[in-house]
């Protein structure tokens, strides 16, 4: 398979955003999960794991530049059970922003039976 898009879902300020219900987000994409126009600093990753055992995920460093801290390497999480939701970031431009603009993403496992992520984007208080 290809890399899929992961679009942010926008959090609202001041205000309530809508219910993060289980089997919100983009199915685990094994290959990858692309944050098109990614704001690091302002990105929390909601994982919810449904794969019936253990999984990662791993947030790829960027490229050198923009990224001058990639050196640093990706950032994988611990092992995540079955049926947990992990919240993942902020994260740093420096690190993590590839040369495009976007962000990587990828789950150990994939499909819909898998678990889904859902890319937060926090807003700037105004």
């Amino acid at each position: 398979m290809a890399i899929v898009a992961l679009p942010y879902t926008s959090l609202v300020a001041n205000g309530q955003s809508a219910d993060l219900n289980n089997g919100a987000g983009t199915a685990f994409e094994g290959d990858g999960m692309r944050i098109s126009d990614a704001v690091p600093e302002r990105t929390i990753l909601r994982v919810e794991n449904a794969s019936g055992g253990a999984v990662t995920v791993t947030v790829s460093a960027g490229d050198n530049p923009p990224a001058l801290a990639a050196g640093l390497g990706d950032f994988t999480t611990t092992s995540l059970a079955d049926n947990d939701i992990a919240y993942l970031g902020p994260f740093e431009s420096g690190r993590f922003l590839q040369a495009d603009g976007s962000m990587l993403v990828t789950p150990s496992a994939e499909g819909d039976g898998g678990g889904r992520i859902t890319a937060l984007l926090v807003p700037k208080a105004q």
